[in-house]
Formats: C-alpha cells, sequence, structure tokens
C-alpha cells in the first residue's frame, strides 16, 4: 500500500530528521562506491528547496555499539556536500547537548549529517530513550533508507513512532518499483538469484516460483542445488543441511510449469586465491577442487534465457565476483541483462558493482539499494521501517 509522501509535508522553517542509508563500501577513508549517496539526492534536494532544516542520520558497517573511527561518517558528509554543492556539516557524536546545539543553529536549507548511529547500543535495539533523543533533534521525520527498511530499528521504527512521519522519493520509488514485479510483470518474468547461502534466499526462491517463469541460479548456491541433484561439487561451499529444501523446490518448480536453470559447466580451481581456474562440466569436479564461477556455456545458456525475457529480477552474484579469476560469469551475466529488452531491476551490492564495472548501468531501469530489503519484500514478508509508516 502507498505512503505517505514527503511531497505532502509542509517543511518549511522546520527541523526534518531524515534517516538515509549512507552504508556505503569504505576503501580507507575513501568512498569505494557513492550510489547509495546519490540515491539520497533527490529528497534532500526537494527537503532544502522547500526550506527545511535537514538533519541527516544513516548507520555505516558494524561497529557494534561503540565508536570506531574507521567508520565514521565524515567522508560521507565530504563526499554528500561534493555532490550538493553545499557544505554538509557533522557531529561527533549522536545525541546530546552538542548535537541538539548544533541543530538549533541550523536555517533554512542547511544540511547536518548525524554520526554513525550504530556507535551507540540503542539504535539496534531500538531502546526508547535513544529513539526519544532521536526524536527531539526534529519536527518531522522522514524515512528514505529502503535499504534498512527491514530493520527494526530506534532511527526507523523508534522516531517514527514519535514524530509526523513520510516515505522519501526513494523508498517510494523502491517499493512502487519492486511491487511492479510482483503485481504486474512482464511475460516472460525471469529471476536471476546468486550469492553464497541457500538459506538466505530460501523464502523469496519459494515466492519467485510462484510468480516467475524461470529461475537461473548461480553462486554458492547453486552448488547446494547441484548436489541435491547428484552432481560432484569436490570441496565447494554448499549447504548439505538444505539438500532437502532444494529438492522440495525442484518438486514445486516442475510442478507449476517453471524452470529452474542450474549451470552447467563451472569455473574450478584448487583455492580462492588461485590466479586462474579452469571450466568444467558441472558434475566433474575433482574431489581436490571447488566451484567458484559459472562456467562460459552456463553463461551462455542463461543469456539465452534472458533475451526474450519481458522483466528481470537479478539479485546476488555468480561467482566469487571479487576475484578477477571467477568475475567472468557475473560480468557476462551483467551484459547479457543490460542488453535485454526487459524491465530489469537489480539488487545487491555485488550485482550493482557488476552492471557498473561492464559499463552497463545506465541500461538498467532500477538499481535497487536493498538487498536484504528488496529480497523481503518480494518474499511477502512486512518491513518494519515500512509497516510504521502513514499509509497515503
Amino acid at each position: 500500500m502507498a505512503k505517505r509522501s514527503v511531497v505532502q509535508a509542509n517543511v518549511a522553517g522546520k527541523r526534518v530528521l531524515v534517516r538515509v542509508d549512507f552504508n556505503v563500501p569504505l576503501d580507507g577513508d575513501r568512498i569505494a562506491d557513492d550510489t547509495r549517496i546519490r540515491a539520497a539526492l533527490p529528497t534532500i534536494q526537494l527537503l532544502r528547496q522547500r526550506g527545511a532544516r535537514v538533519v541527516l542520520m544513516s548507520h555505516l558497517g558494524r561497529p557494534k555499539g561503540a565508536p570506531d573511527p574507521a567508520l565514521s561518517l565524515t567522508p560521507v558528509a565530504e563526499r554528500l556536500g561534493e555532490l550538493l554543492d553545499a557544505p554538509v556539516t557533522t557531529t561527533a557524536t549522536t545525541t546530546g547537548p552538542d548535537v541538539e546545539a548544533a541543530v538549533a543553529k541550523l536555517r533554512d536549507g542547511d544540511v547536518l549529517l548525524l554520526e554513525n548511529l550504530r556507535f551507540n547500543t540503542g539504535e539496534e535495539t531500538n531502546d526508547p530513550a535513544f529513539a526519544d533523543s532521536l526524536a527531539r533533534l526534529g519536527d518531522l521525520y522522514v524515512d528514505d533508507a529502503f535499504g534498512a527498511a527491514h530493520r527494526a530499528h530506534a532511527s526507523i521504527v523508534g522516531v517514527a513512532e514519535r514524530l509526523p512521519s513520510f516515505a522519501g522519493l526513494l523508498l517510494l520509488r523502491e517499493t512502487e518499483t519492486l511491487g511492479r514485479l510482483l503485481e504486474r510483470p512482464a511475460r516472460p518474468f525471469v529471476a536471476i538469484l546468486g550469492g553464497a547461502k541457500v538459506s538466505d534466499k530460501l523464502g523469496v526462491v519459494r515466492r519467485l516460483l510462484d510468480r516467475v517463469d524461470r529461475l537461473l541460479i548461480g553462486g554458492g548456491m547453486a552448488n547446494t542445488f547441484l548436489l541435491a541433484e547428484g552432481f560432484e561439487i569436490g570441496r565447494s561451499l554448499a549447504e548439505a543441511e538444505r539438500m532437502d529444501d532444494a529438492k522440495a523446490m525442484l518438486e514445486h518448480s516442475r510442478s507449476r510449469g517453471v524452470e529452474i536453470v542450474l549451470p552447467e559447466d563451472v569455473v574450478v580451481a584448487p583455492a580462492i586465491a588461485a590466479e586462474w581456474g579452469t571450466a568444467v562440466a558441472a558434475g566433474e569436479v575433482s574431489p581436490d577442487q571447488s566451484i567458484f564461477d559459472i562456467g562460459p556455456r552456463t553463461v551462455e545458456r542463461y543469456g539465452e534465457s534472458i533475451v526474450d525475457a519481458g522483466t528481470i529480477f537479478w539479485n546476488g552474484p555468480m561467482g566469487v565476483f571479487e576475484r578477477p579469476p571467477f568475475a567472468s560469469g557475473t560480468l557476462g551475466i551483467a551484459r547479457a541483462v543490460a542488453m535485454s529488452g526487459a524491465f530489469k531491476v537489480v539488487g545487491g551490492g555485488d550485482s550493482v558493482a557488476a552492471v557498473e564495472q561492464a559499463g552497463m548501468a545506465e541500461a538498467i531501469d532500477h538499481i535497487s539499494t536493498g538487498g536484504g530489503a528488496s529480497l523481503e519484500l518480494l518474499e511477502g514478508r512486512t518491513l518494519p521501517g515500512l509497516a510504521v509508516l502513514p499509509d497515503a
């Protein structure tokens, strides 16, 4: 159901507390990918143009409730200032008198970014006192952090319960686009799922089997399906305890007339640190080898399944994408998806990185900022960050 939009909010001269998702990858103190910062710009610019005093808050990494200089949001503030072409001030802490004083100094159109929310243990536990201290910083609340909408944290649920609340432009676009996949996809609807574990995506696989026409599987999770089909996978990562689940999903797909497509060849090596890999037929993996990518025949076959799609959803790499010897499968799928005439949605950090590395990001209709959140929404779960916001 549609949520009350920030467009409807009267923000002039008001302190607007905005939950954004600036959980970006870092290379030292350098931002390796600013996609999530850019995704928040429309909401921030709208608020500034309407005279709001913008107070941004986000988490970064997993500091476990204590300050960690390596996970400070200061580099994020610097990059955001460059993108806005306007100063972005920061705070040394998340709440308290100094922070309240900094907020009080804001003028219409100013932007302030609080320090990492997860430096405080109250964030992830949705501690009422911490939520109170955050809520004191704003007159209104806007949630634009789709990537964190599946977390019942203080900055997502607690603050929304304490202030008049609205959905940001990014949050609205994400939910509307993913809702389109579930409600009215153009056919054939092809889903591509990768990543390490079947257990991470059991729910969404079951849900998608009732909606898609084809499901292409790669990454470590494909190994569990290959094992369930009786293939030899050597020392490859797999979840033997999930073989029954994999078998059940294969049976369910056959009963529904949905094609689950598994790799027919794979790239193997003796260890992940190897400088090269060898393509072998699925099932011909020797006991001392591990699977680290899908093979070239599989890339070609998956491409044939993608080319005539009407809708594509892709989440998760096809192999150990971070290692150049095992990146070809993921990059090959990125190119195939980008060249398809389908309505294309890509989510998950490695999948997004792959289309960008392949130079194909502009060909994707929607790049989702939420990996786990997008999967849980497609799975049919209620996301706490959405449930707490008023309906339109």
